[in-house]
């Protein structure tokens, strides 16, 4: 099973709250509406129906060029 992340804030609208995890620490990046929302690790878990997961938390917002 691949690892797993809990995004916490950003968009109300995005997809998933739950997203595979690229690498441990590592920044999320999400394509979401014409741009990424950034998520960063936070000490944090959250217990889910996936299992106990880390939380990251959303930092920014970027654009996608055109």
């Amino acid at each position: 099973m691949d690892p797993m992340a809990f995004l916490e804030g950003g968009p109300a609208d995005l997809p998933s709250r739950i997203v595979p995890l690229p690498s441990p620490g590592e920044e999320v990046k999400i394509q979401h509406r014409g741009g990424y929302e950034h998520f960063e690790n936070s000490p944090g878990h959250i217990e889910t129906p996936e299992g106990r997961l880390p939380v990251y938390l959303w930092c920014r917002r970027t654009e996608i060029a055109e």
